[in-house]
Protein backbone atom coordinates (compact mmCIF):
# COMPACT_ATOMS: atom_id res chain seq x y z
CA UNK A 1 0.00 0.00 0.00
CA UNK A 2 1.13 3.26 -1.05
CA UNK A 3 -0.22 6.76 0.61
CA UNK A 4 1.00 9.91 -1.71
CA UNK A 5 0.57 13.76 -0.23
CA UNK A 6 0.64 15.85 -2.84
CA UNK A 7 1.97 20.21 -2.18
CA UNK A 8 3.71 22.77 -3.59
CA UNK A 9 0.18 24.32 -5.04
CA UNK A 10 -0.79 27.91 -4.54
CA UNK A 11 -1.83 31.20 -6.50
CA UNK A 12 0.30 32.73 -9.44
CA UNK A 13 0.66 34.97 -12.07
CA UNK A 14 -0.10 34.48 -15.83
CA UNK A 15 3.81 33.42 -16.89
CA UNK A 16 4.84 32.44 -13.17
CA UNK A 17 6.47 29.08 -11.89
CA UNK A 18 5.21 26.40 -9.72
CA UNK A 19 6.86 23.34 -8.51
CA UNK A 20 4.67 20.47 -7.31
CA UNK A 21 5.68 17.71 -4.87
CA UNK A 22 4.49 14.27 -3.84
CA UNK A 23 5.78 11.82 -1.58
CA UNK A 24 5.48 8.70 -0.19
CA UNK A 25 4.29 8.83 3.45
CA UNK A 26 4.15 5.48 3.02
CA UNK A 27 5.30 2.82 0.94
CA UNK A 28 7.94 3.52 -1.53
CA UNK A 29 7.76 4.48 -5.43
CA UNK A 30 9.78 1.35 -6.59
CA UNK A 31 10.37 1.11 -10.03
CA UNK A 32 6.98 2.12 -10.65
CA UNK A 33 5.83 4.83 -13.27
CA UNK A 34 4.61 8.02 -11.55
CA UNK A 35 2.39 10.41 -13.17
CA UNK A 36 0.28 13.48 -12.86
CA UNK A 37 -2.86 14.72 -13.42
CA UNK A 38 -5.31 17.40 -13.32
CA UNK A 39 -8.63 18.66 -13.13
CA UNK A 40 -10.46 22.02 -13.80
CA UNK A 41 -13.33 23.05 -12.58
CA UNK A 42 -16.16 21.66 -14.77
CA UNK A 43 -13.97 19.19 -16.71
CA UNK A 44 -12.54 15.47 -16.63
CA UNK A 45 -9.55 14.54 -14.54
CA UNK A 46 -6.75 14.87 -17.22
CA UNK A 47 -3.20 13.47 -18.18
CA UNK A 48 -0.54 16.18 -17.80
CA UNK A 49 2.88 14.30 -17.36
CA UNK A 50 4.53 10.15 -16.64
CA UNK A 51 8.09 9.07 -15.78
CA UNK A 52 9.71 5.61 -15.43
CA UNK A 53 12.34 5.32 -12.97
CA UNK A 54 15.06 5.44 -15.42
CA UNK A 55 14.01 9.00 -16.25
CA UNK A 56 12.04 8.52 -19.58
CA UNK A 57 9.29 10.91 -19.22
CA UNK A 58 5.81 11.84 -21.46
CA UNK A 59 3.75 14.93 -21.60
CA UNK A 60 0.63 15.91 -22.69
CA UNK A 61 1.10 17.77 -26.12
CA UNK A 62 -0.70 21.16 -23.96
CA UNK A 63 2.31 21.37 -20.81
CA UNK A 64 5.58 20.38 -23.22
CA UNK A 65 8.41 22.88 -23.55
CA UNK A 66 7.17 24.19 -20.24
CA UNK A 67 6.61 21.40 -17.63
CA UNK A 68 9.29 19.06 -16.36
CA UNK A 69 8.89 15.60 -14.62
CA UNK A 70 11.28 14.24 -12.31
CA UNK A 71 11.63 11.76 -9.62
CA UNK A 72 14.02 10.82 -6.48
CA UNK A 73 13.96 6.79 -6.33
CA UNK A 74 16.02 7.16 -3.38
CA UNK A 75 13.78 9.92 -1.12
CA UNK A 76 10.34 8.64 -2.86
CA UNK A 77 9.34 11.92 -4.29
CA UNK A 78 8.18 12.80 -7.52
CA UNK A 79 7.62 16.51 -8.42
CA UNK A 80 6.55 19.10 -11.30
CA UNK A 81 8.34 22.01 -12.27
CA UNK A 82 5.81 24.32 -14.17
CA UNK A 83 6.81 27.53 -15.92
CA UNK A 84 4.98 29.68 -18.05
CA UNK A 85 1.83 29.16 -16.44
CA UNK A 86 -1.10 29.74 -17.89
CA UNK A 87 -4.64 30.32 -17.12
CA UNK A 88 -5.70 27.43 -18.29
CA UNK A 89 -4.11 25.34 -16.50
CA UNK A 90 -5.54 26.53 -13.58
CA UNK A 91 -6.62 22.99 -11.92
CA UNK A 92 -6.79 20.67 -8.71
CA UNK A 93 -3.08 18.69 -9.58
CA UNK A 94 -2.70 15.15 -8.48
CA UNK A 95 0.26 12.76 -8.55
CA UNK A 96 -0.42 9.05 -9.01
CA UNK A 97 1.55 6.17 -8.80
CA UNK A 98 1.20 3.13 -11.37
CA UNK A 99 1.58 -0.73 -9.55
CA UNK A 100 3.40 -1.48 -12.67
CA UNK A 101 6.64 -0.46 -14.99
CA UNK A 102 6.61 0.52 -18.53
CA UNK A 103 7.23 2.92 -21.65
CA UNK A 104 5.72 6.00 -20.17
CA UNK A 105 3.55 7.03 -23.44
CA UNK A 106 1.50 3.88 -22.00
CA UNK A 107 0.81 5.70 -18.87
CA UNK A 108 -2.03 8.64 -19.92
CA UNK A 109 -4.47 7.30 -18.53
CA UNK A 110 -5.93 7.16 -14.97
CA UNK A 111 -6.60 3.16 -14.97
CA UNK A 112 -3.42 2.66 -15.05
CA UNK A 113 -2.51 4.30 -11.82
CA UNK A 114 -3.72 2.09 -8.63
CA UNK A 115 -2.77 5.02 -5.92
CA UNK A 116 -3.63 8.61 -5.63
CA UNK A 117 -2.04 11.77 -3.70
CA UNK A 118 -4.71 14.17 -2.33
CA UNK A 119 -4.45 17.08 -5.03
CA UNK A 120 -3.26 20.21 -4.77
CA UNK A 121 -4.76 23.46 -6.07
CA UNK A 122 -3.00 25.24 -8.77
CA UNK A 123 -4.83 28.90 -9.69
CA UNK A 124 -3.13 31.17 -12.46
CA UNK A 125 -4.52 34.61 -12.27
CA UNK A 126 -4.15 37.45 -15.20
Amino acid sequence: QVQLVDSGGGLVQVGGSLRLSCAAARGSFGTNVLGWFRQAPGKEREFVATIRSTGSSYYTDSVKGRFTISRDNAKNTVHLQMNSLKSEDTAVYYCAASPSDGAPSYYTSENRYRYWGQGTQVTVSS
